[in-house]
């Protein structure tokens, strides 16, 4: 009998087949050498060329220095081997706010256009020495922001629908992931840079507590907003990653040492949250009702196993006006320079974040960090009767990817362009690890995220709380990912 499939389509199943393994299995088969490192770096290339055209997430390509790692790749010792995070040559993006050595950092600004890093970064080098191949770098906002576009590569675009936007800023590598390109991706988090795309594109994205990853090197390096993180297909893979990254190092003074028991263990017998909180809007806004609606019916879930659910949050009262002025502060403080001598070159929304910053007060400054404190105390007492926060992610459903930002929410004006973000936000001040799992679609397609916020260093039991939530979901092969992509991406072929 003659065999319909030619050597090509039969090599392209394959590469399919690939790029729709987790990470944890695609490891596990690294590790056993059933794959090697080209395997999977060359079923990315060929799912990279064919899928990308229409979503832009991956502008910055590392082919060549990526199959020369592959072919290169050392045999490790059986510690290594075996040792947490081992990576073991998976290929990952990285996203475009990051060094990786010889290749372009432009922070999606055409000011850093010509910028090619002489070495990789401190949180790519860790990556990096723990096996992983960066393949490609992952489009970003210019400098911050929810909507990944720039003057420079332009905008990425949803792979559940190309016409919506895949959030921001680390909106490449949750599309790229979302779009079967890579199987893990690094991501950082200020406003909900690593939360807000995973809820877009129906991925998992994991703020970690404070001094969990260590970071680059920054002239804000005691700055408690911004941090590193995993990004993923599932918590299971998120963990494997955070594995990788969970140090201490001593160039960020915020770094704390890697845990005991693996961050992999926290799932594979996860405590059931005894009480979780859940609120639609923290007390705070508007929220789709679409959005809220299935947020609450997965946190209702954790019932399901035994958790009390009840409607309950912290109050979250002057988080607003507290993280609006501490961003300013570090937007002006890290990006302020660059004002005078290249404004013409700077987006309108940058351009008032920096004056903005420029423009307070130390009496402003003042008040935002005690507005922040007296928050984190009641916080602290909320965790004293509960295990788990959750709540949406985003209080919208992805918007159209020409659309800068959202300017409303349910017929409410909103008075910044950063204002419909306030639900990661505001847990962003609380350092709590935070973590958004996808719970599902609208009836038009568009993905919902829920955030799951856990106690002060508690990463461990919030990814054990996520990983029992995402199996009384349904599991991962429960919420469409890679394999309806084809139907879903304009014009694309795979």
């Amino acid at each position: 009998m003659t065999s319909n499939l030619s050597l090509a389509d039969t090599r392209d199943s394959r590469s399919d087949e690939l790029c729709q393994m987790s990470a944890t299995e695609a490891v596990r088969l690294l590790r056993r050498r059933e794959l090697s490192p080209l395997d999977l770096v060359d079923a990315a290339i060929g799912r990279i060329e064919g899928v990308d055209p229409a979503i832009n997430a991956l502008p910055i390509r590392c082919f060549d220095a990526a199959r020369a790692a592959a072919r290169d790749f050392p045999r490790p010792d059986a510690a290594t081997l075996n040792a947490p995070g081992w990576l073991a040559g998976l290929p990952i993006a990285v996203k475009d706010y990051n060094d990786l050595s010889g290749a372009p950092t432009t922070y999606g600004s055409p000011i850093y256009v010509d910028n090619v890093a002489a070495r990789s970064d401190l949180t790519v080098a860790n990556l990096e020495q723990h096996g992983a191949i960066p393949i490609a770098k992952s489009n970003v906002p210019e400098f911050a922001g929810a909507n990944t576009f720039n003057t420079v590569f332009g905008a990425t675009r949803n792979p559940w629908n190309t016409e919506l936007s895949a959030g921001g800023s680390s909106g490449g590598s949750a599309a790229a992931l979302a779009g079967g390109m890579v199987w893990l991706a690094t991501g950082n988090d200020l406003g909900g840079s690593l939360r807000i795309p995973a809820s877009f594109c129906g991925i998992v994205g994991m703020r970690p507590s404070v001094g969990r990853v260590p970071r680059p090197a920054s002239v804000m390096p005691y700055d408690a907003l911004w941090v590193e993180g995993p990004m993923a297909r599932s918590v299971a893979d998120v963990a494997l990653m955070l594995d990788a990254q969970a140090h201490f190092d001593m160039r960020d003074p915020l770094s704390w040492v890697a845990p005991q028991v693996p961050f992999v263990e926290a799932i594979r017998a996860p405590h059931v949250p005894v009480r979780v909180g859940f609120s639609a809007n923290l007390g705070l806004g508007k929220v789709e009702a679409e959005v809220a609606a299935l947020c609450r019916s997965a946190a209702l879930r954790f019932a399901d196993a035994g958790s009390h659910v009840d409607e309950a949050h912290p109050d979250f009262t002057g988080a607003f006006e507290a993280f609006q002025t501490l961003r300013a502060n570090l937007v002006a403080a890290v990006r302020g320079p660059l004002l005078a001598p290249h404004r013409a070159r700077i987006c309108d929304e940058i351009i008032w974040n920096i004056e903005k910053g420029l423009d307070q007060t130390g009496a402003d400054v003042a008040r935002a960090e005690r507005l922040r404190g007296e928050l984190f105390l009641r916080v602290a007492a909320f965790f004293e009767q509960y295990d788990v926060l959750a709540c949406p992610t985003v209080a919208v459903t992805p918007f159209p990817v020409a659309q800068r930002f959202p300017t409303e929410i349910d017929g409410e004006a909103l008075t910044s362009y950063i204002d419909w973000m306030y639900l990661t936000f505001v847990l962003t001040l609380t350092g709590c690890p935070v973590i958004s799992i996808p719970v599902g679609r609208t009836a038009d397609g568009r993905p919902v995220g829920l955030q799951l916020m856990g106690r002060p260093r508690g990463d461990a039991g919030l990814l054990g709380a996520a990983h029992l939530l995402e199996q009384l979901l349904g599991g991962v092969a429960g919420v469409p990912r890679v394999a309806h992509l084809a139907d879903n991406c304009l014009g694309v072929r795979t």
